[in-house]
């Protein structure tokens, strides 16, 4: 009889297709370089994109909140652990993002999750990008409405998918900035097509808020005011350097999320220091013009370098920038060689991706020099036999 719980075997399938994950253990602040294992690294792997995670204001904006609160907030938002220091930054965030109300969540994954539960059941449906991120399709997913995908940043699919749902409530959720594509949603045609279907939008803009915009609104800033979504939800621990979640909206959307989101009403709040830093970093990112103009011009940078070496780019404007491998095993070798020049650059395989389009995922931030790219690209050359 078979082993109920063979776990070896798929471990083993895992390592056979190159699929397997390994963590790398830091051994240094992790910015603009990495420690591991005693080496030395330039880091093209961080979503620290504004390089706000060391930022000497946030550190001691973090410490002087520790002082006050020590380093836990001793209960979930509803019992006795909310702070003054979680609600400035509640209060901050919506004022950012020009919403009512904002409501801050321990993770992205908790904020997705707990939004897509507490708004819909088996009466409603949702319709997700096909590329959204994992939370997104997991809180699709679990919260028991009907789920359908649309072909990614498609309108017409959409619209096409709206129109066979027959549900209470229709959601739309989608990406703002897609965390392995690194390309923008049409916000404002998905918009179109939600106020002519009586829907409404979610955008998840966890690689958009604090990059994109005049001073770092998110992916919605590209647009006009009418793609405004109904629901924001954004990240804190990536262009922030910080940690945790938000999701803005209404009066009535927020404290629905209060009174029925679990992922908020059952888990201990983040540390009030957390929060505490999160209003310093606020300050850096709202004008913080020059790091976001910065980071543009690498961007710019290295594409043009990666093209002329024949690399297969994907169209993405942002901070993130991955190159088309293929093949698991190719884009495996790929990352280990430029490892081996000293360099951490993410080999992303399937299940992340979709099958045969492995990829390198590399990240830009501003703390990065012209110069870093450069050697980035000499080292892309050395292997380009790896990678085309």
């Amino acid at each position: 009889m078979p082993e109920p719980f063979d776990l070896r075997a798929a471990l083993d399938a895992r390592r056979d297709q190159h699929r397997y994950r390994q963590r790398l253990t830091q051994q240094h602040a992790c910015g603009r370089e990495a420690v591991v294992d005693g080496r030395r690294y330039l880091n093209f792997c961080s979503n620290d994109y504004l390089g706000l995670a060391n930022h000497p204001d946030v550190i001691a904006a973090f410490k002087r909140g520790a002082d006050e609160f020590g380093v836990g907030s001793g209960a979930s938002h509803l019992v006795c652990g909310h702070s003054h220091y979680h609600h400035a930054l509640e209060e901050a965030l919506a004022d950012f993002c020009g919403r009512p109300r904002a409501l801050f969540f321990s993770s992205g994954y908790m904020a997705n999750l707990g939004v897509l539960g507490a708004l819909l059941d088996k009466q409603d449906a949702v319709l997700e990008d096909r590329l959204n991120h994992a939370s997104l399709i997991d809180g699709g997913l679990a919260c028991g409405a009907r789920f359908r995908r649309y072909r990614h940043n498609d309108a017409r699919s959409l619209a096409a998918e709206l129109g066979k749902a027959r549900a209470r409530r229709k959601l739309v959720v989608t990406d703002g900035v897609f965390s392995m594509d690194g390309d923008i949603a049409p916000l404002d045609e998905l918009a179109d097509v939600c106020r002519a279907q009586d829907a409404w939008l979610m955008v998840d803009d966890a690689h958009g808020f604090g990059v994109l915009g005049a001073h770092g609104e998110g992916s919605v800033a590209q647009f006009s005011a009418k793609a405004q979504p109904q629901v924001l939800v954004g990240t804190l621990g990536k262009a922030f350097g910080t940690a945790g979640a938000f999701v803005a909206g209404s009066e009535d959307l927020i404290e629905t999320l209060v009174q029925f989101a679990r992922t908020y009403i059952y888990t201990t709040a983040l540390p009030p220091a957390v929060a505490a830093s999160t209003l310093a970093s606020l300050e850096l990112v709202r004008n913080g013009s020059e790091r976001r103009e910065h980071l543009q011009s690498l961007v710019q940078h290295f594409r043009r370098g990666a093209a002329d070496l024949g690399y297969q780019l994907m169209p993405s404007s942002t901070p993130i920038q991955p190159l088309l491998i293929g093949a698991d095993a190719d884009a495996l070798a790929l990352s280990n060689a430029l490892r081996a020049d000293g360099l951490l650059v993410s080999a992303i395989r399937p299940p992340t991706v979709p099958e045969g389009s492995a990829r390198l995922r590399i990240t830009l931030t501003a703390a990065h020099q012209p110069a870093d790219v450069d050697v980035l690209l000499q080292s892309l050359a050395r292997h380009a036999s790896n990678g085309n």
